[in-house]
């Protein structure tokens, strides 16, 4: 192989956790590294990220890559698990509200932000959630980072399970020094943390922070166990329920609901960006003073504009359905869609990570098979998001497949049989690269004269066909695919 064949080799490897920490002086200059690996990984069709939808998150549709390539598929890679995006009525308010109210919050929370559609919704997450108080954030990031950093304080503990949200993470990071990571889920890792803070210091505060449903993994932690240990130990819980609020357990509350924990955690805070349709999330809590010192001391609530009218409008539009028999309907849909879809995965030879919920994630295993299975994917027609080192352990590379209410049974096989398409393609390459016998030129075509019979055997399968409503001019095909 040629020196060019050697170095692009090389987009098999790595990861962004080696760009984390650059050396030299010049912090611009410097970030050029981290560039140059990822024009190699694009030249060589291994970059999976940047990409964006041309009309929304819908379960068809036309995507682009991050250079401006058109492709067009099922969708499995958006957050909208009741397909609420898309509703008639949740798209109807947010117009009539934005003729009403105009575009635009115009300030913070704590400064003419808010409106009545603000605090409507409080409102209504407090009653959903049995709480008595309620704050909104601009983003659910900003939600998870702001609880934990507006109530920490530097000789305060933070213990929390390894696999927390990056939010969660860099708030504790940003509050104190002390922070603690246990085992993912282990109870008796918990204890043992808190044992330990508290056999030294019984003057300052423990914060707990765990998920009710953890968005790599499908898994959930015994939350009521964890509130007793934090009565136990005089500690705060603060769960996170971005993912299963809404779409999953009893009446759409979740894991804490289906643990019978609604109204009996001391902090849920949450993110509108999976179920209901909208940036934005919240903190919910049954003391007006926690709620009152996070309104000035959560640093994203406080300087940061408000959800917009529009914003607030549509999420309580969402809640409202979520909480109606027609948000029984959905989730039964979605709950038919996942069971489907990892049952077809299961039989097809693929292994799944977790329990049943919105998102069924597929394993892989090594990184360099798994961006080969997603360099195929935009081809024949897939959308899914590879996850790899460091968002997950190393060689544990997997495809998180996230789920709609609105998917079809099509939609879920057809999926499955590209997956296992692109995995077989995937492992032929892979040995022809690594044993010198091809390279990325010719890959393809090796592939190809490998598939077994019964495989697709065009490159990619019988075209969707969208309606007018979601394809796009013709003019931007020519344009992307010249």
């Amino acid at each position: 192989m040629s020196n060019l064949d050697d170095r692009k080799l090389e987009a098999l490897g790595g990861s962004m956790r080696d760009f984390r920490y650059l050396p030299g002086t010049n912090i611009l200059d410097r970030v050029s590294a981290f560039f140059d690996w990822q024009e190699l990984r694009r030249e060589t069709g291994l970059w999976p990220l940047g990409r964006s939808t041309e009309t929304g998150p819908r379960s068809k549709c036309f995507a682009r890559t991050d250079e401006g390539e058109l492709f067009e598929g099922i969708n499995f890679a958006s957050q909208d698990y009741l397909s609420l995006s898309s509703h008639p009525d949740v798209r109807d308010v947010a117009i009539e509200t934005m003729k009403e109210f105009g575009v635009h919050s115009a300030g913070s929370p704590a400064l003419v932000g808010n409106t009545s559609l603000s605090l409507a919704l409080e409102k209504k997450i407090g009653e959903f959630l049995e709480m008595n108080e309620v704050i909104l954030f601009p983003t659910g990031w900003a939600a998870g980072f702001g609880v934990v950093k507006g109530l920490v304080r530097p000789s305060d503990h933070i213990v929390m399970d390894a696999l927390s949200h990056a939010c969660l993470q860099e708030g504790a990071q940003a509050a104190t020094r002390n922070i603690h990571l246990y085992r993912h889920n282990q109870i008796e890792s918990v204890r043992e943390k808190l044992a330990a803070i508290r056999a030294k210091d019984n003057a300052n505060g423990i914060l707990i922070i765990t998920e009710s449903l953890f968005s790599m993994d499908s898994d959930t932690p015994d939350i009521e166990a964890l509130q007793a240990l934090a009565r136990e130990y005089d500690a705060i819980l603060v769960v996170d329920v971005a993912h299963d609020l809404g779409c999953l357990g009893p009446n759409g509350r979740g894991h804490i609901g289906a643990q019978g924990m609604t109204g009996k955690i001391d902090v849920v805070m949450g993110s509108f960006s999976k179920t209901f349709a909208s940036n934005g999330g919240f903190v919910a809590c049954n003391q007006r003073s926690v709620k009152e010192y996070l309104k000035y001391y959560a640093s994203p609530c406080t300087f940061s504009n408000a959800l917009s009218p529009s914003q607030a409008a549509l999420v309580l539009k969402a809640f409202e359905i979520v909480d109606s028999d027609e948000g029984a309907r959905l989730r039964d849909s979605l709950m038919t869609n996942i069971r489907l879809l990892r049952e077809l995965l299961h039989g097809t030879g693929f292994e799944t990570y977790g329990d049943p919920s919105p998102i069924v994630c597929v394993k892989m295993g090594s990184e360099a098979l798994a961006r080969l299975v997603a360099r195929r994917l935009p081809e024949i027609g897939l959308l899914s998001n590879l996850v790899e080192f460091p968002a997950v352990p190393k060689g544990q590379a997997r495809f998180r497949m996230q789920v709609m209410a609105h998917h079809t049974s099509r939609d879920i096989i057809d999926s499955v049989h590209r997956l296992g398409v692109a995995r077989a393609d995937a492992v032929i390459q892979l040995e022809a690269l690594e044993n010198g016998t091809a390279d990325f030129s010719s890959i393809d075509a090796l592939a190809a004269s490998r598939r077994k019979p019964g495989c697709m055997a065009a490159s990619r399968p019988s075209p969707l066909k969208p309606s007018a409503e979601t394809a796009p001019a013709a003019g931007d095909v020519r344009r992307a695919t010249s």
